[in-house]
């Protein structure tokens, strides 16, 4: 929409579209597309290793590196995208950790970084080389390197040369100039942004979202106001959107049981349901039933009246399955007693309950 800064409100729940980066010590969170990547802690270590080629087979990092011995955490690889016009060279490497991915919105946002991104899958186009050998010595291309790449030392890497890879390679002594940046997603387990704390990974579903527009659409618009003292003032703008539909699909997914819906009493389609036991057969369960529900109605009290010819069993079932919050059961054997059966669909156990004081009872219960 615009403006430089906008904030996502997001409901944890494990089907959710979104990953959700968040501390384990402090109340930062962000999409894990907007979540910084820290540098690793201290210096790089000292280079302890001399460079080795490796003749190896595969298409993938793992058939590359298994006969190398070579740990994921110890290796880098490269992606191959479109530079932008800002620069003399046609195509950028990025390099990143073998186990790390990268993050496409980061990668974008760089100045020497073409927009939309394009990523090359036939990377033979930009460097004759196939991608799995594509290294970070003698390359050709521009390297924009991650900051847990920069970090390694004795690492392993592509040999630019097909069906050959590279071991104990160091950054400086065997590569040329590189820029370090932040183009990984977090992981679990990474430093938080904040400086607080541990990365933890959720997902979630974006039940709202705030963008602050700042004066991009009113300084194109020439839109203001006079201020008290008379001088023109350029509107600050902003604007939100609610995902009303994703409310009640967050609010499921966060209030469920085996059974069906536990609804929280503010987004329950009904506030009561009223099951009648065999009222079709009872005249007497019939009144009292009818009575209740018109005395909770009275009361402003929205309520479902199950007034199906089904047998109690499904009555039941199904009433569980939609997660009414409370239950009140009319049947023959209470009504001898002059009581109703009670209970929560959040659980609990089943209250005989007065019928006479029903309607105040269940006005306590919310």
């Amino acid at each position: 929409i615009g403006g430089s800064h906008s904030h996502e409100f997001h409901v944890l729940a494990s089907s959710g579209e979104d990953a959700i980066a968040f501390s384990d010590s402090s109340d930062y969170a962000a999409n894990v597309e907007m979540a910084e990547a820290l540098a690793p802690a201290g210096e790089r270590p000292a280079a302890t290793q001399k460079m080795e080629k490796h003749q190896v087979h595969g298409d993938e990092l793992a058939a590359v590196l298994q006969p190398l011995s070579v740990e994921s955490q110890q290796a880098v690889k490269s992606v191959i995208v479109k530079a932008s016009d800002d620069i003399e060279a046609e195509y950028i490497q990025l390099v990143l950790r073998a186990d790390h991915e990268l993050n496409t919105v980061k990668a974008e946002k760089l100045e020497q970084v073409a927009a939309p991104l394009e990523i090359l899958t036939q990377t033979e186009k930009a460097t004759g080389i196939e991608a799995p050998y594509i290294g970070v010595v003698k390359s050709k291309l521009p390297l924009l390197v991650d900051r847990s790449a920069a970090h390694l030392a004795d690492f392993a890497c592509g040999a630019n040369e097909n069906g050959h890879w590279l071991t104990g390679v160091n950054w400086e002594r065997d590569t040329p100039d590189s820029t370090v940046v932040d183009i990984r997603n977090v992981v679990a387990g990474d430093p938080s942004p904040c400086g607080q704390g541990k990365v933890k990974i959720a997902r979630g579903i974006e039940v709202g979202h705030i963008f602050q527009l700042g004066t991009k659409y009113s300084d194109a618009m020439k839109v203001g106001v006079l201020s008290e003292t008379g001088k023109h003032e350029t509107l600050t703008m902003g604007c939100y959107g609610i995902g009303v539909s994703r409310i009640v699909a967050a609010a499921i997914e966060q209030n469920n049981d085996e059974r069906g819906i536990c609804w929280p009493d503010a987004l329950a389609p009904f506030q009561v349901v009223i099951v009648p036991m065999n009222m079709h057969k009872s005249a007497r369960v019939q009144a009292a039933a009818e009575k209740l529900y018109e005395d909770l109605k009275a009361q402003g009290i929205d309520v479902l009246f199950d007034d199906r010819k089904e047998r109690p069993g499904v009555m039941f079932t199904d009433m569980e399955l939609i997660g009414i919050p409370h239950q009140v059961v009319v049947g023959e054997r209470n009504l001898d007693e002059n009581q109703v059966e009670y209970q929560s669909r959040k659980g609990g156990e089943k209250q005989k309950v007065s019928l006479d004081d029903c309607v105040n009872f269940i006005k306590q219960q919310f």
